[in-house]
């Protein structure tokens, strides 16, 4: 499969981590860009904006600086000590006009950490889109008691309870997580410079690209009827 040949490519690269903490070599990175463009030119979606393709969930393979996919995973990625943190990945859901993006990252292989970036798509043209920031989520971590070393499990016991003895308002207030609220803090504008049914491949306004993996089967096929439209606010 087309796919899992770049993934390929992109694990040749470093891997995720390394494009992450910013590890990737000017060599890698010129190869990756080269074999970008070289799909590009074979883009069989000539209007990737209103496409059904675009729908679904998406897994990050690459992404440019000023991607929403770098802010979430620097988010946690950077300010975890690398030797004891896993970057376990970076996943969007684009649907209705907004996407869902995930960032995790696991600690010690027992704590599990999650960011959630929530963001408003608007269609400016066949190929061109604008992104605005929504809101943040910052998931209260997950412990895998199975994986817990026995001297913390009374700690977490107790820390448990404590939690149980705030009010009910704080204590369901701590468990949603913490929300940022970032309207209006960031937007940019972006092109679908390739989409299929398998790749999904995004670049900014300074042409940096963003390449995606689909997470799930194929979507219903344009000719189908299934759907006119993705988001239909641009009219050609």
């Amino acid at each position: 499969m087309v796919s899992e040949n770049y993934q390929f490519q992109f694990k040749d690269a470093g891997g995720f981590e390394a494009l992450v903490n910013g590890k990737t070599t000017e060599m890698q990175r010129i190869d990756v860009n080269e074999r970008i463009v070289g799909l590009e030119r074979l883009n069989p979606t000539p209007r990737p904006t209103t496409s059904p393709f675009l729908e679904g969930r998406w897994n990050f393979e690459w992404f440019g600086d000023s991607s929403p996919g770098a802010f979430a995973a620097r988010l946690l990625f950077e300010r975890s000590p690398t030797t004891v943190a896993h970057f376990m990945g970076l996943d969007v859901l684009i649907k209705d006009g907004y996407t869902k993006l995930s960032s995790n990252l696991k600690f010690l292989n027992t704590i599990q950490s999650k960011f959630l970036l929530t963001t408003k798509l608007s269609v400016e043209g066949p190929v061109r889109m604008k992104e605005e920031y929504v809101e943040g989520l910052i998931e209260i971590p997950k412990i895998s008691e199975e994986t817990l070393p026995e001297q913390l499990k009374g700690l977490l016991g107790q820390t448990a309870g404590a939690l149980q003895q705030l009010p009910t308002p704080i204590r369901d207030a701590v468990s949603e997580g913490l929300k940022l609220p970032l309207s209006g803090m960031f937007q940019r504008l972006f092109m679908i410079s390739y989409l299929d049914e398998e790749i999904l491949i995004i670049r900014d306004a300074a042409g940096a690209p963003d390449v995606l993996t689909r997470l799930e089967g194929p979507q219903p096929n344009p000719v189908d009827g299934a759907a006119d439209a993705v988001i239909s606010e641009y009219e050609s």
